[in-house]
């Protein structure tokens, strides 16, 4: 009997599945959410930083290529021409928007890591309406069996 419970115990995910407390689901949940929100600051200080080049890049355009201009380069006031400046501009926009696609995925993803979290883990939030999957599930138990226990809020008259 000691030899299936070692084979079945190696067959599974390494560890057994523990009993998380409602205080490490909360945590763990919390720290979830302050990873989004981190996301979604960084994404919109890089949105920032692309609308700022694209204003730039469509104020040198107007302008001669031999004109000179200045670039802050690691705190240094840099001087060059247009035609210098315009082309690193121009790349620099590009690299900004593949980080603010790349900023929406990690977004997407880690919204959809909470969202089965919260499944997992049973979670519902203060004013949020019941998922359409929870609430179906709700009308199949009570078609199945008359319902027997029913909760009653009660304030005060």
């Amino acid at each position: 009997m000691a030899t299936q419970t070692a084979s079945t115990a190696g067959s599974g995910s390494g560890k057994p599945k523990e009993k998380k407390s409602q205080e490490d689901i909360y945590a763990e949940f919390q720290q979830l959410r302050n990873q989004q929100r981190n996301l979604v600051n960084n994404l919109s200080t890089i949105e920032m930083d692309f609308k700022e080049h694209k204003t730039v890049i469509d104020t040198l355009k107007t302008v001669e290529s031999s004109r000179k201009c200045f670039r802050l380069i690691g705190g240094v006031l840099v001087e060059q021409t247009v035609e210098v400046v315009l082309p690193q501009l121009e790349l620099n926009k590009g690299q900004l928007e593949k980080l603010i696609d790349e900023g929406k995925e990690q977004i997407t993803k880690k919204g959809l890591e909470i969202n089965q979290f919260k499944e997992e883990n049973n979670i519902k939030m203060r004013g949020q309406e019941p998922t359409q999957s929870a609430a179906s599930e709700k009308e199949d138990a009570s078609e199945e069996k008359p319902t027997t226990n029913r909760n009653v809020l009660v304030g005060n008259l």
